[in-house]
């Protein structure tokens, strides 16, 4: 018999990738790629051509899509690049607490306290500000959740109904 008949696994995921890998040379502007483990938006792509030592190479340049930051990524265009598994989800805007958290409802009728409201950069505090002001005059308003590599931030709001 085996030392390790009774193995414990603390956790176990469901299998699903952070990332997923693609070649370097079919990522286009607008899309996604991974760049210092941060998901950014490529906001531009430059190809060189091949050189002496035989490899185009891709100049990523992208934005980090939760802090804004700038990156820039050198990469030969045969060799792959990790793109995050990117999710969007719509919640209704039940309530924000005294501390920043907000409660959002999903289309099943599940509530999830979990987030805060966006901060760190210009866009975001805009957001949150703009998120209390329209929650204080009473409108319905959906907020677009967008998750990448296991963080999460309010990313966009949208009016639903003006208060009754």
């Amino acid at each position: 018999m085996s030392d390790h008949e009774n193995e414990t696994f603390e956790s176990a995921g469901a299998g699903a990738s952070l990332t997923f890998p693609q070649q370097a040379g079919t990522i286009r502007k607008n899309a996604f790629i991974v760049i210092n483990g941060k998901p950014c938006k490529v906001s531009d792509v430059a190809t060189s051509k091949t050189g002496k030592h035989g490899h185009a190479k891709c100049h990523f340049t992208a934005i980090d899509i939760f802090t804004g930051k700038k990156y820039e990524d050198l990469t030969p265009s045969s060799h792959n690049c990790d793109v995050p598994n990117v999710y969007r989800t719509e919640y209704t805007l039940i309530d924000i607490n005294e501390e920043g958290f907000v409660s959002l409802m999903l289309e099943n009728g599940d509530t999830r306290d979990d987030l805060a409201l966006p901060s760190g950069t210009e866009d975001a505090d805009k957001l949150a500000k703009d998120l209390k002001i329209d929650f204080e005059e009473g409108r319905e308003i959906l907020v677009t959740v967008t998750k990448a590599m296991d963080f999460e931030m309010i990313s966009a709001r949208k009016i639903v109904a003006e208060k009754a």
